[in-house]
């Protein structure tokens, strides 16, 4: 998939992986989430207190032109421009295209989760398998 298709919850779990898939949590859907005391979604591409320090860490640029807003970074400056509906968005793309490329292998990235859940799982049953009743 094109990193300039990424949208919505696709977008924020490209997001998620390039930040450090081992900060991050997920459902068996695959939507990441944080847990600072409790429940977290991950949703840079629409929450500016996830996505605006990304943006600040990353020294990526917005700017609104012809209708349309583009982000684009000067620390990478033969990365190229990218577009979006909103500047969130748009950053959220450069972003993933800074760490992954222009294209995104989604069946890789699912089976890296894939990888991380069952780590999980087997963590939660060897917990439970030691609990003190």
């Amino acid at each position: 998939m094109k990193t300039s298709d990424l949208v919505g919850a696709q977008l924020d779990w490209v997001v998620a992986q390039c930040v450090g898939e081992d900060k991050f949590f997920y459902t068996e859907a695959g939507q990441p989430y944080t847990v600072n005391g409790n429940r977290e979604w991950f949703k840079p591409s629409t929450d500016w207190a996830q996505g605006g320090p990304i943006i600040e860490r990353e020294k990526i640029n917005t700017d609104f032109q012809f209708e349309r807003w583009i982000a684009g970074s000067r620390m990478k400056a033969n990365l190229g421009i990218f577009e979006g509906s909103t500047p969130l968005i748009a950053s959220m793309r450069c972003y993933v295209a800074s760490k992954l490329g222009y294209e995104i292998d989604m069946a890789e990235q699912a089976e890296r989760i894939n990888e991380l859940k069952w780590i999980v799982r087997k963590s939660c049953d060897e917990l439970e398998e030691h609990r003190d009743y």
